[in-house]
C-alpha cells in the first residue's frame, strides 16, 4: 500500500492491513517506546533498530496513516517510533497534514457511526417483532422460525458489540464497559 492509497483508505482497512502484515506483530512493543528514565544513548540505539525494522515493512504506509490519525507522537518528546518515524517526526507530519487528517478522521468516524446507527436500528426493529406464529405449519415450523429470528438478533448484537469494542480500544479503554 502506498502513502497515497493509505490516505484514501478507511481506518478499518488500514488496521486490518497492519494486523495482517506488520513486521513487528510478533515483537516486543517495548522496542518502539523509550522507557521511563532510560538513558538517551540507550534509547537512540533501540530507536535506530526500530526505525530499521519499520523501513522494510510492507504495511509501513498504513501504519503511518494510523499513527497520524491516532495523533501519536509529540513534538517535544522523542519517546517512540511508529512507521519508522519518531514522535517529533510524526508531530511535524501531522501539523503539515492537519486538514487532510481531520477530514480522514471525520470520514472514519462518520462511516463507522452510520454503520453502528443502522445496526442498532435493525436490532431494535427486529427485537420488537416476533416470528409470524400465525402461519400454518405447526409447532416445529414455529420453533424453526423463532430460532432463525433469534440467530439474526444475536448476529446483529455481535456486530454492534464488535464495533463498540473496537471504538473503546482505540479510545484507550483497557476493558470495555
Amino acid at each position: 500500500m502506498t502513502s497515497t492509497q493509505a490516505r484514501h483508505t478507511r481506518r478499518a482497512v488500514l488496521q486490518a492491513a497492519v494486523d495482517a502484515g506488520a513486521r513487528c506483530n510478533r515483537m516486543d512493543p517495548d522496542l518502539f517506546f523509550r522507557a521511563d528514565g532510560e538513558q538517551l544513548i540507550t534509547w537512540q540505539a533501540r530507536r535506530a533498530d526500530a526505525v530499521r525494522l519499520c523501513i522494510g515493512c510492507p504495511v509501513r504506509a498504513a501504519c503511518e496513516e494510523l499513527a497520524l490519525r491516532d495523533e501519536d507522537g509529540r513534538a517535544d518528546r522523542d519517546d517512540m517510533v511508529r512507521a519508522g518515524l519518531t514522535g517529533p517526526e510524526l508531530a511535524a507530519v501531522r501539523t503539515v497534514q492537519a486538514e487532510r487528517l481531520a477530514a480522514a478522521v471525520d470520514a472514519d468516524r462518520d462511516t463507522e457511526g452510520r454503520q453502528l446507527d443502522m445496526l442498532t436500528a435493525d436490532l431494535h426493529r427486529m427485537a420488537g417483532t416476533s416470528p409470524d406464529s400465525s402461519r400454518n405449519g405447526g409447532r416445529r415450523s414455529t420453533a424453526l422460525r423463532t430460532a432463525a429470528h433469534n440467530r439474526r438478533i444475536a448476529a446483529l448484537a455481535a456486530q454492534i458489540r464488535q464495533i463498540r469494542t473496537a471504538r473503546r480500544v482505540r479510545a484507550g479503554w483497557e476493558v470495555a464497559a
